[in-house]
């Protein structure tokens, strides 16, 4: 990631970052499917997924402000957490067409784990 001390802020450097990416990405997607994107069915898409990319922002933008008041470990301790708990959210629910799976004490003491070591490590 480029230097927010250079840049001024972490957000700009999060910003670049990702506009990096998406030049990065889109080039490949050229390149490894000899084409560009198809378009036409893209209205057709459910609302729930075009919430990936929202999310991302988010998820850089709070990482961006987060780490340096955090430290990179107890950062990315939170975000394998975050992940951790939404996925079993999705599991739970069964969301965006996933195949539904119990909430067990197991699965939820786990959680509880990670948690806990993102407290610790921080």
């Amino acid at each position: 990631m480029p230097s927010s001390r250079a840049l001024g802020s972490a957000f700009w450097a999060a910003g670049i970052s990702a506009l990096l990416s998406a030049f990065l990405l889109f080039g490949a997607g050229i390149y490894l499917t000899r084409g560009l994107p198809r378009t036409v069915d893209l209205v057709a898409l459910p609302l729930w997924a075009w919430a990936g990319g929202i999310c991302g922002v988010i998820t850089l933008a709070g990482i961006a402000f987060a780490t340096p008041r955090l430290g990179a470990a107890g950062m990315v301790a939170l975000v394998i957490t975050g992940q951790v708990v939404f996925s079993l959210l999705l599991d739970r629910l069964g969301m965006f067409d996933m195949p539904q799976h119990p909430l067990t004490l197991q699965r939820f003491l786990a959680a509880g784990m990670l948690l806990g070591g993102a407290v610790l490590i921080r």
